[in-house]
């Protein structure tokens, strides 16, 4: 019998995924993490990127999250995510064009824009875009 830990992704509009895992996958703060039953304890920040649940050998489900917050427990894993998406859901010509905007106001030498601010939304669209690209190579 197989091993799994329940999962729950959530959002401050609403919950994104529950269910079991074999294995989860999330981009912590310090580089990716993979979480399977009775992992020890911990709490981490998460930076934006995909959180990947495989729920079986035939099966998982990918998700962009935007940051938050990933707590560990043996048996359960909660993502509290700023915002999250399910990869398939992703609007690749707005994530594309949000990626442009961000670029374009990266280049924008005349001190008017917030340079942390366009970073940080170059930032979410580019991992929004490398979620779809992994999402698609995985033939999801």
């Amino acid at each position: 019998m197989t091993m799994t830990v329940h999962v729950d992704i959530v959002s401050a509009e609403k919950e994104i995924y529950s269910g079991l895992a074999e294995m989860v996958f999330a981009p912590a703060e310090l580089g990716e993490v993979g979480i399977s039953p009775r992992h020890a304890p911990m709490i981490t920040r998460l930076k934006p990127g995909e959180v990947r649940v495989k729920a079986s050998d035939k099966e998982s489900y990918s998700f962009f999250v935007s940051g938050g917050m990933l707590e560990v427990q043996p048996h359960m894993v909660t993502i509290l995510a700023d915002a999250a998406i399910r990869a398939k859901d992703i609007d690749e010509a707005a994530a594309l064009e949000a990626k442009a905007r961000a670029e374009e106001a990266l280049a924008d030498k005349s001190g008017k824009i917030d340079y942390a601010t366009a970073q940080a939304q170059l930032l979410e669209a580019m991992m929004q875009l490398r979620t779809l690209d992994r999402l698609r190579k995985r033939g999801g």
